[in-house]
C-alpha cells in the first residue's frame, strides 16, 4: 500500500515545466509585465552572486536565469563576455553552478532557469546534465547555439525530466520558423528585441509591434523580450507588448560601476509604478 500510495503521488506532481507555467500565470494575474533578470553565476564570484540574487528576489524579480559560465558564449555583448572570463579565471565550475543552483532553488520562491551554451552540456553528457538540473531545481534551459533539429537527445532528455526548453525567436524568423521553434519549446519563449549580441543599445519603438504581433501569433506561451532592456522607460513601453521583460547586461554594469549593494535600488527602479 505505501508502494502504490507513493506512486500515485509521484505521478500527479506537477513537473517542473508545468510549476513554471502555472507560477507565470499566477504572476501575470498580478502585474501586467513580469521582470525577468540573468545572472552569470561566480561572477566576481559565488558569495557576491548569492547577495545578488537574494536582493533580486527580495525586490521583486519574477524568475532568473543562472548563466553557467563559457568561454565562447556566441550570443553575448562585451559586458556578459567579460564576466564569463572572469569566472572562469577565478575557477567556476559547471558543478559549482549546480550546487549554486540547488542552493538558490531551496532558499528562493521563484523559478530558476539555466543559461548556457551547448558545450557545457556536451562536456557534461546531455542527460546527464538535465538529470542533474532537474534534481537541483531547475525548472528550464536556455541553450541559443543548440537549434531544435540538432537537439534531438537534449529534447528528449528535457521531456523526461519534465523540464521546460527555452527557445529564442528573432525579428528575422519567418512565421513559419517561429512555430517550428514553438513546438519545441515550453514554459516560455525568448524574443529578441533586435539583431546582435546582448548589451546593446536597443531602440524600443511601435516598429517592434509587427514582430512581436508574428510571436504572439505562433504560441500561447508567454513572451519574454530581452537584449537592450535597462530602464524604467523601456519597461514602461513593454508593458502590454510582452509579459516578461529580461534584464541582464545592464545588471552586470549597476554592479561593475556602483558595487553588489546598488543592485537592489536598480531592480526597484524598474518595478517601479
Amino acid at each position: 500500500m505505501l508502494t502504490t500510495a507513493s506512486t500515485t503521488l509521484e505521478t500527479t506532481m506537477p513537473s517542473p515545466a508545468e510549476q513554471l507555467r502555472e507560477t507565470l500565470r499566477a504572476r501575470r494575474e498580478q502585474k501586467e509585465l513580469l521582470l525577468m533578470t540573468h545572472i552569470v553565476l561566480g561572477y566576481p564570484n559565488f558569495d557576491d552572486s548569492l547577495c545578488v540574487v537574494e536582493s533580486m528576489v527580495k525586490d521583486g524579480v519574477d524568475l532568473m536565469e543562472l548563466q553557467i559560465p563559457f568561454s565562447e558564449p556566441m550570443a553575448d555583448g562585451p559586458v556578459i563576455l567579460r564576466a564569463n572570463a572572469q569566472a572562469l579565471a577565478a575557477g567556476a565550475t559547471t558543478e559549482q553552478c549546480m550546487r549554486f543552483a540547488e542552493r538558490v532553488s531551496a532558499e528562493f520562491d521563484i523559478p530558476f532557469l539555466f543559461m548556457t551554451y551547448y558545450n557545457i552540456l556536451f562536456a557534461t553528457g546531455v542527460e546527464q546534465f538535465v538529470r542533474t538540473m532537474a534534481e537541483v531545481g531547475i525548472q528550464g534551459a536556455i541553450i541559443p547555439d543548440l537549434p531544435p533539429e540538432e537537439g534531438g537527445e537534449y529534447l528528449s532528455a528535457m521531456k523526461t525530466q519534465g523540464l521546460a526548453p527555452v527557445h529564442i525567436f528573432t525579428p528575422s524568423s519567418s512565421p513559419e520558423r517561429l512555430r517550428e521553434l514553438a513546438q519545441h519549446s515550453d514554459g516560455l519563449v525568448y524574443c529578441v528585441a533586435r539583431k546582435g549580441v546582448t548589451g546593446k543599445d536597443t531602440a524600443f519603438s511601435s516598429d517592434l509591434d509587427a514582430y512581436l504581433a508574428r510571436c504572439r501569433e505562433s504560441t500561447d506561451l508567454p513572451l519574454a523580450l530581452g537584449f537592450g532592456v535597462k530602464s524604467k522607460e523601456d519597461m514602461d513601453f513593454l508593458r502590454g507588448r510582452v509579459d516578461i521583460a529580461v534584464v541582464g547586461s545592464e545588471t552586470i554594469r549597476v554592479m561593475e560601476q556602483r558595487g553588489v549593494g546598488a543592485v537592489s535600488a536598480f531592480i526597484e527602479g524598474l518595478n517601479a509604478r
